[in-house]
C-alpha cells in the first residue's frame, strides 16, 4: 500500500461500520486515508463499482463523498484506497444542508434509467441494464432479480403480475435523477465541519423517491431534511403512499440477506397493490 500512496504508513487502526470488507484508517505524514480489503473471488469487481458511484456522485458537485485514491488486487485481495473523512457533529446547518445537496444531486439526469455498468446492493448483485421508464427499470432491475432470488430461498409470492401491472399505475414518470441507492443512516456521515456526506454507494440513475423512501424505511434522518428538500424539488403527489414501492426493492434484499424475519413486510406490500 506504501508503493500506491508514495508515502510511508504510520499507523494502521481497524474501522467498524460493514459486515462485507475488512476497513482500516492509514495515517501518513501527509494525511489519513481508508483502504477496505476483501478477497478478489468473492464480490468480483466490488470495488471497482464502489468507486465509479463515488466518482459519479462527485461529479454532481453537491453532497460529499471519500476521495478515491486507487483500486486493485494483492496476494489474493481487492482493495479500495479513499481519503479518511473525520466525523464529526451536526450543527444547526447540517441537515438543511443535507437536504437542498440530495436535491441537488438528484437534479442530475440521464438519457435512459440504469448505470454504465451492474453494481452491488451491499453483498448482492444489482442489475443497471438500461431501461426507457421508471417503471420498467424498477420491475425488471430491481424487484424481479431480488424476487427470483428468494424464489431460490423458498419465498414464493403470489399475484407477482398483477403486483406488476398495477404498478405502471402508481409509478409517476420523472427523468432518471441520479441516486445514491442504499440511502440508510450507515452510509452517511457529518464531516468536522458539520456538512453530510455519503459513503458506500449502489448508484444508478432511478427514480428519485426510492432514496427518499429507503430514507424512511429505517429511519435516522430528522424531518428538516425531508422539508428542505421538497423545498428545492417537490416530489409528486402520493409520494408518502408510494414509499412502500420503492421500499418493497430494500426488504426483498433483507430477505435475501439476513431472512424470514423481512418475509411479512415484503408479502404485505406485495399483497396491497396485487389485490
Amino acid at each position: 500500500m506504501e508503493s500506491v500512496l508514495g508515502e510511508k504508513i504510520i499507523s494502521v487502526n481497524p474501522l467498524s461500520g460493514g459486515d462485507i470488507n475488512e476497513v482500516y484508517r492509514l495515517g501518513t505524514a501527509s494525511e489519513d486515508y481508508v483502504v477496505k480489503l476483501n478477497k478478489s473471488n468473492l464480490l468480483p469487481g466490488l470495488f471497482r463499482y464502489e468507486k465509479q458511484g463515488l466518482e459519479a456522485i462527485e461529479a454532481t458537485k453537491s453532497l460529499r463523498t471519500p476521495r478515491p485514491v486507487a483500486t486493485g488486487d494483492f496476494d489474493g485481495s481487492s482493495f479500495l484506497l479513499l481519503s479518511y473523512i473525520e466525523p464529526g457533529n451536526a450543527n444547526r446547518f447540517s441537515w438543511e444542508n443535507f437536504g437542498s445537496l440530495l436535491a441537488q444531486m438528484h437534479r442530475n439526469t440521464f438519457d435512459e434509467f440504469g448505470f454504465f455498468s451492474d453494481n452491488y446492493i451491499g453483498s448482492l448483485p444489482q442489475q443497471n441494464t438500461g431501461c426507457s421508464s421508471a417503471v420498467e427499470f424498477h420491475i425488471s432491475q430491481r424487484l424481479e432479480p431480488q424476487i427470483k432470488l428468494a424464489g431460490k430461498k423458498g419465498y414464493v409470492f403470489k399475484d407477482t403480475d398483477v403486483f406488476y401491472r398495477e404498478l405502471e399505475n402508481q409509478i409517476p414518470e420523472e427523468p432518471p435523477a441520479l441516486i445514491h441507492g442504499d440511502l440508510w443512516s450507515g452510509n452517511y456521515l457529518i464531516d468536522k465541519n458539520g456538512e453530510p456526506c455519503l459513503i458506500d454507494p449502489a448508484v444508478s440513475y432511478s427514480h428519485r423517491e426510492a432514496d427518499i423512501a429507503m430514507m424512511r424505511l429505517f429511519g435516522g434522518f430528522p424531518q428538516q431534511v425531508f422539508d428542505t428538500y421538497h423545498e428545492h424539488y417537490n416530489l409528486e403527489k402520493g409520494w408518502q403512499e408510494r414509499s412502500d414501492i420503492w421500499q418493497l426493492y430494500y426488504l426483498l434484499v433483507h430477505l435475501n440477506l439476513f431472512g424470514a424475519s423481512y418475509l411479512p413486510a415484503v408479502s404485505a406490500i406485495i399483497k396491497k397493490y396485487a389485490s
